[in-house]
């Protein structure tokens, strides 16, 4: 047997995730030295309540609530405790004491990334965090080191497992919202508090941390357009199969070249997207990631976006890279983000929208309201009406689905508000971006 370097790892959490990585460090542990070049030592694991019950049995004398001492004595600090504080304090700690930090927590990167990544280069240590952007998809090494070279031009992802279900049964069996979200909470895949990943904000997280990847500019989370899916009904989903679209709920980090000043847009909503995009045919509680770069063209990144084991393999590929860097020796590899790229405000976005309207059934409507949405430079590309089925002694009403062409966000939303402040449109029943033509 190899006469291997020892490095010592202190692990932060045992939660899904966290035991998981546990079991395989004690499991694995010769493989691991063999492609580390270095034997990965599990010092301890700082938890809460080292006798709270865990699905994976692992020694008791591992756990400890000293989680400072842990990780002053440690080469690697893994942290998946999740959260904000005392997360961020332990990472600062780790990297202070000069350890390497290992991370999948989106929430604290899409925070406080910046304060983490100076701190790591002032003293030469790294921050390795594949599982924080989609579980198991090996989405950051590519951004960060293979397309390097490149110029990123746009990134549409799956990125939150929990709606792309919900949305994906709805599309398949036309259920309803609520039912879905029971059945994904009853499954584990959603939250018994379910907001973080229905209104979009786990997405949003994660977006900041790709687009600061892609376009090498610090994005801070409050930077990024967020819409949850709550308001997407089963009429919804059948309109959008009738005009041969899907709706998934998609992060999209755009480079937008047009005026004296590039800049990008980093945005979180459900969109229409067609059937024949690869992103449309992402089933379940997966993600996918599809990167467009000027010279490398179109690239998917496809898997399981989360799952304690699942995220344990990325977890796991961090601490290998880890290792070889403390081997090989060295500073540490800062992030780029000297791109200083404004970010642009979600009325500079162009793109095409479906707009469903509920509209008085009589003549001259289809004229006045092609009128409306032109005083603002939005054209009509399809139009769709149907009927509206009414009671007895209500007035006949229709449902127009309009297709536009491409137009700004901000000329839209005008052009929206006009409508729903005519006398010959009932309701705004919904608007949907498009996104993938």
């Amino acid at each position: 047997m190899t006469d291997y370097r020892r490095l010592r790892v202190a692990l932060l959490g045992a939660g899904a995730v966290g035991s998981q990585v546990a079991s395989l460090l004690l499991r694995h542990g010769d493989e691991l030295a063999d492609r580390a070049g270095a034997r990965l030592e599990l010092a301890g694991i700082a938890v809460r309540d080292v006798d709270a019950p865990r699905d994976v049995d692992l020694p008791r004398d591992l756990f400890t609530t000293d989680a400072e001492t842990l990780i002053t004595g440690a080469d690697i600090v893994i942290e998946l405790m999740g959260g904000i504080e005392p997360a961020r304090s332990h990472i600062l700690l780790g990297l202070g004491s000069g350890s390497d930090v290992v991370t999948a927590n989106k929430a604290l990167l899409a925070t406080h990334g910046p304060e983490v990544f100076e701190a790591a280069d002032r003293v030469g240590a790294s921050v390795y965090y594949e599982a924080a952007a989609a579980g198991a998809i090996p989405i950051i090494r590519p951004l960060r080191d293979s397309l390097a070279g490149d110029r990123v031009v746009r990134i549409m992802g799956i990125v939150n497992g929990t709606t792309n279900y919900i949305l994906d049964r709805m599309d398949i069996e036309g259920a309803d919202f609520a039912e879905v979200l029971a059945d994904a909470q009853a499954l584990g895949y959603a939250e018994s508090d379910p907001t973080a990943d229905v209104e979009g904000h786990d997405a949003a997280q994660k977006a900041a941390i790709l687009a600061s990847l892609a376009f090498h500019t610090a994005v801070p989370l409050d930077a990024v357009h967020c819409e949850g899916i709550s308001a997407i009904t089963s009429s919804m989903i059948e309109e959008a199969r009738a005009a041969g679209f899907v709706i998934k709920l998609l992060a999209v980090c755009e480079r937008l070249t047009g005026g004296d000043t590039e800049k990008i847009s980093v945005r979180v909503y459900p969109a229409l997207v067609p059937r024949s995009h690869p992103l449309a045919s992402v089933h379940g509680a997966n993600n996918a990631v599809f990167v467009e770069a000027e010279a490398a063209g179109s690239l998917m990144f496809y898997g399981a976006g989360a799952g304690g084991v699942q995220t344990a393999s990325a977890v796991l590929g961090d601490v290998v890279s880890a290792a070889r860097r403390h081997i090989a020796g060295g500073v540490g590899v800062g992030e780029s983000t000297r791109g200083n790229l404004p970010v642009a405000r979600i009325g500079d976005v162009v793109t095409r929208y479906q707009i469903t309207l509920e509209v008085a059934d009589e003549a001259g409507v289809l004229a006045a309201i092609a009128g409306l949405l032109s005083e603002g430079g939005v054209s009509v590309a399809t139009l769709v009406q149907t009927a509206v089925p009414s009671e007895e002694g209500e007035e006949e009403t229709a449902r127009l689905i309009i297709g536009t062409h491409r137009a700004t966000e901000s000329a839209l939303s005008a052009a929206v508000e006009r409508l729903a402040a005519s006398d010959v449109v009932e309701r705004v029943v919904s608007v949907l971006r498009v996104e993938g033509e």
